[in-house]
């Protein structure tokens, strides 16, 4: 059944529905809702866990990778200042193997300070050695957020659920709350297989010489990619459960056989979506939601993109003096196929400024002007800066 729900408000509950043992919780905007609201479903009794207020997001991230290693399963949360004040732990516990999941509530990373919305925080931590999944509205971060803890526990990897801050943190949907019992039916009892406990010790995170050093990295980096395979199984299983589904590592919409192509990940979708209706275009365009960023999904992208003319990558971060993040590897990717399409690259939407509903004529009208594999910040005023950074 359907409830009008605030996003914080459904992913606490969702989070509830997989039955953590663990909750660490340091408040930061726009993520502070969702904790809020854990924090009262333990306090009236509907969720048995331990809920932990710690200092700072260093210690949220350190309480829970203890507890999942000593056998709990553990969750937090975070965004912005947050999570780069969490990376030192963050690359313990992917480099530990430990599962566990993480809501991560995107916002601006300062300097200028921002509380709004784009993707620059999770971006930073991309190679932390997590898997990262994006969520285009607030029903589907509620499914996601139930899978990511088989996936983490299949994989023995942490899962990073990305929702757009306040624009899906923050905002009223009509939210259909799984039941527990098909919850409990998906989500087997939390196990990890190096559980710390004093009848078996072993080390976990301990030093590593040169000699055995780049074997580890191997190691991890393997079993991202074969995450890839426990992230499709987990969206068609749950689909089977629920009858929703979200395309695994990526979701198509629109003419599969257009030679026009627009990428992106998040909330941006909607607007793409919206845009298309509200601008039809004379040419057939296809839209292409990358859900899972890491593992980083190249086979999908190459058979998503199969057949296009020119593809554009819609993305909310960047990397300063580099260009687009996103865009940089869907080229890659497509780097590989016999016929490549043009690629143009842009960032709109940074620290939170409005993506208007005429997105995809302004997208069109981009690509038409720019070079292939030109970066541009698309809705930049150059009147605003002075003459030498325009």
């Amino acid at each position: 059944m359907l409830e009008a729900l605030e996003g914080s408000q459904a992913l606490a509950r969702a989070v509830a529905l997989c039955r953590p043992q663990v909750i660490s919780a340091y408040p930061i905007t726009p993520q502070t809702h969702i904790v809020e609201n854990i924090s009262k479903l333990v306090a009236d009794g509907k969720l048995d866990c331990e809920f932990v207020s710690v200092e700072s997001e260093f210690s949220a991230a350190s309480v829970a990778l203890g507890a999942a290693m000593a056998g709990s399963r553990a969750y937090t949360a975070s965004a912005s200042q947050g999570i780069l004040l969490m990376a030192e732990v963050l690359y313990n516990i992917a480099g530990s193997r430990v599962p566990l999941v993480l809501t991560c509530a995107n916002r601006a990373v300062s300097s200028p300070l921002s509380i709004w919305n784009d993707q620059q925080d999770s971006m930073s931590v991309r190679d932390a050695g997590w898997i990262q999944l994006y969520c285009a509205d607030n029903q589907e971060a509620v499914d996601t957020t139930i899978q990511a803890y088989r996936i983490a526990e299949r994989c023995e990897l942490p899962v990073m659920v990305c929702v757009d801050g306040f624009t899906l943190t923050h905002t009223l949907e009509g939210i259909d709350v799984p039941e527990p019992e098909q919850v409990d039916g998906f989500l087997p009892a939390y196990q990890f297989s190096r559980t710390l406990t004093p009848t078996n010790p072993i080390s976990m995170g301990t030093l590593v010489s040169p000699d055995f050093y780049p074997e580890a990295r191997h190691s991890h980096h393997q079993a991202l990619l074969n995450a890839a395979t426990e992230i499709i199984a987990a969206d068609e299983d749950w689909g089977e459960v629920c009858g929703r589904r979200y395309g695994g590592l990526l979701k198509t919409m629109g003419d599969p056989e257009a030679k026009t192509v627009i990428l992106s990940m998040g909330s941006v979708l909607g607007t793409l979506q919206a845009s298309l209706q509200e601008y039809p275009q004379q040419e057939s365009i296809k839209l292409v939601q990358l859900r899972c960023f890491r593992p980083f999904p190249r086979q999908a992208i190459q058979q998503a993109c199969a057949g296009a003319e020119r593809v554009i990558v819609l993305e909310r971060a960047l990397s300063p003096g580099s260009g687009g993040i996103v865009g940089n590897e869907v080229l890659a990717a497509l780097s590989e196929v016999e016929t490549r399409p043009q690629l143009f690259n842009c960032a709109a939407g940074l620290g939170g400024r409005d993506i208007p509903l005429d997105i995809v004529p302004r997208l069109l009208d981009a690509a038409s002007q720019a070079t292939p594999g030109h970066f541009q910040i698309l809705d930049v005023q150059l009147d605003k800066l002075p003459q030498e950074d325009r």
